[in-house]
């Protein structure tokens, strides 16, 4: 395993370390340092400290873990693989995001999920364990984003205007949603069984990356939310 200390490295020098690095390497002292990972698919990353913005954008197959929290933009673009993040995210995470996986343990902040697609049978995995900030979803197209709402206070799981544009995909929120405002574009219903069948392997997932006990995260109402609309656009700006 190559060991990197970032510590006075710029983004340029610490990037081109880990291009240069074996299979495994891990990078100590790490505080905001942009793009680390990006575009890479035969590697795996450990991170302890803050990653910065765009933290593996493009990701095409590598394997990211950070312990600690991260900035912006986590996943920009990622076509597959893993990050794995024990703490929380920035604004943006899964920023039109294709393929591969996102599990982040604590709190997400704005625009989570947004422009996120999936193409055939790739379909992307966006997990949440807290709570998201508004905007959660927003031009959502494809793929699957669970927000586990743990740690959360007392707080709404998603904040305001979740699925803004959504026209593709689904979103389940382990919460019932009564105190939730969703726009027209969206329906939304309790997981049937089938449903809930469907999430159990990504919730064991998170359960196994991070200490956390399946049946207390399975006990609870879970919300499915889908677009209601094949042109949500229209319901957004003309007039009825």
């Amino acid at each position: 395993m190559t060991q990197i200390n970032a510590a006075g490295l710029d983004y340029t020098a610490l990037n081109s370390a880990v291009r240069c690095s074996e299979a495994q390497c891990r990078i100590t002292n790490c505080l905001g340092q942009r793009f680390i990972g990006a575009g890479i698919s035969d590697k795996q990353i450990t991170i302890d400290g803050i990653p910065g913005n765009a933290l593996g954008a493009y990701l095409n197959g590598a394997e990211i873990v950070v312990n600690g929290n991260a900035q912006d933009a986590v996943g920009d673009t990622m076509n597959k693989g893993r990050i794995v993040v024990h703490g929380s995210v920035g604004d943006a995470a899964g920023y039109a995001m294709r393929g591969g996986e996102i599990f982040v343990r604590d709190n997400a902040g704005y625009r989570t999920g947004i422009h996120m697609k999936a193409y055939g049978d790739i379909q992307p995995l966006l997990v949440i364990g807290g709570r998201v900030g508004s905007f959660l979803g927003e031009y959502l197209a494809g793929g699957l984003i669970l927000v586990l709402g743990l740690h959360h206070d007392g707080k709404k799981i998603v904040s305001n205007f979740p699925g803004a544009g959504m026209h593709g995909g689904r979103m389940i929120l382990r919460s019932d949603c009564r105190n939730i405002l969703f726009p027209k574009q969206v329906s939304c219903h309790p997981a049937t069984q089938e449903e809930l069948a469907e999430i159990t392997a990504p919730i064991l997932t998170y359960c196994r990356l991070f200490g956390r006990e399946p049946r207390e995260i399975l006990d609870a109402p879970f919300t499915v939310v889908t677009p209601d609309s094949r042109n949500p656009y229209r319901q957004m700006y003309v007039a009825n």
